[in-house]
């Protein structure tokens, strides 16, 4: 007996997940859902030609109407939002009242402290609530979390974590492996770190430093926002330094820190000439065309390194993990790692490894665990001790 499975957004990374669910999730069924009829059915058709069985079938769906969430996910183990945040709040409420465990992608922290609030009634109706995997807030503290496992006693985490182009262009040796407006809200605010043992905020494009990072070489690495969600506060008495930074090709940093200081990432109306504008707006219209390609070669690599203290003496871990766009599926390398980890969490809540409740990712599951399954599907990571 297997389990039914339905994704919300059959976009890249939510058909991955649905392919990954379909080889190691035990899949009686996959639904694949999207506001497009076309996409939904182009996914389902992508899934089960790679997999040689008709596991999968399409819908079309808005998932701002709450009746229609209801009548896709009725009957369903376990959910995937793959949808914008903001729609994550009511999708976790409606998979509570209809008895479907969820998982969802996240993007904002706000929202996830939201659905971390309905942990009673995820209880009661004998669900568990996951949200905010994949990659980045996901894979890359799990990686934190399994090198503070791997010492006896961890002081200090760093994460380092990138998608990128296989072979860059210049000029901006960069392409978006995800919505433009994404990418924007990580690069602008503040990041939560703790430091001396406690929360502090730290703004993004800054902390420039340089790490060696075999194959690609000398990368920049920076403060960035988003991709530490509930982390600080769940190793806040823990660790004494928990940060995180976004590597890219040299050169990257200076050119858009230089955008965010114009002010192109703000969405306060500007008046120019008379009309009404917003510079994020025009800013994204100016640059996706130049960062955005049909087909796109990626390579991500993640780094998390933990210091600490190992057998009464004082050690260093590294974890580099490396992954990229795989031939034989055509799924990118952000794709693999942000639906794949989102699927084997889901699949773990099928299971019911996951206790009812709405959960912080980075205490669901044993991170041990996790990165096995993340090894069962051909990815490997290399520890290191110094």
């Amino acid at each position: 007996m297997g389990y039914r499975y339905v994704i919300l957004g059959s976009g890249r990374q939510g058909t991955a997940a649905a392919y990954d669910l379909a080889k190691f999730g035990e899949a009686e069924a996959l639904v694949m859902a999207d506001m497009s009829r076309d996409v939904a059915e182009g996914a389902a058709e992508r899934v089960n030609r790679l997999i040689g069985q008709n596991l999968a079938s399409a819908v079309q769906l808005d998932v701002s109407d709450a009746s229609a969430i209801d009548s896709v996910i009725a009957g369903t183990d376990v959910a995937l939002s793959a949808v914008p945040y903001y729609f994550n709040l009511k999708i976790t409420q409606a998979c509570i009242a209809n008895g479907v465990c969820l998982n969802d992608m996240g993007g904002n922290t706000d929202v996830v402290w939201s659905q971390l609030k309905l942990d009673a009634e995820a209880r009661q109706a004998g669900v568990s609530i996951v949200p905010d995997c994949g990659m980045g807030p996901g894979l890359i503290n799990t990686m934190g979390v399994y090198v503070m496992d791997l010492l006896d006693k961890p002081r200090e985490v760093y994460l380092y974590d990138a998608g990128l182009p296989k072979d860059p262009t210049p000029p901006w040796n960069y392409l978006s492996t995800f919505h433009i407006n994404g990418l924007t809200n990580e690069y602008d605010g503040k990041a939560t770190f703790i430091r001396k043992g406690k929360l502090v905020e730290v703004d993004t494009f800054t902390e420039l430093e340089t790490i060696d990072f075999p194959p690609l070489g000398q990368m920049e690495a920076f403060v960035i926002s988003g991709s530490m969600s509930t982390t600080p506060w769940s190793h806040l008495g823990k660790l004494e330094r928990y940060d995180n930074k976004v590597l890219r090709y040299p050169g990257h940093f200076h050119t858009f820190e230089a955008f965010k200081r114009l002010g192109l990432f703000s969405e306060q109306p500007l008046e120019v000439n008379g009309q009404s504008i917003i510079p994020r707006d025009v800013y994204h219209a100016l640059l996706a065309p130049k960062i955005s390609a049909p087909d796109i070669v990626d390579i991500c690599v993640m780094r998390a390194v933990g210091i600490g203290e190992k057998d009464g003496k004082n050690a260093r871990v590294t974890v580099d993990l490396i992954d990229g766009y795989d031939e034989a599926t055509g799924f990118t390398g952000m794709e693999r790692l942000t639906g794949w980890h989102c699927a084997l969490m889901m699949g773990f809540q099928a299971r019911g490894k996951i206790t009812p409740g709405a959960h912080r990712m980075e205490n669901a599951v044993p991170a041990k665990d996790i990165m096995e399954e993340v090894r069962k599907r051909g990815i490997d990571f290399e520890v290191r001790w110094s």
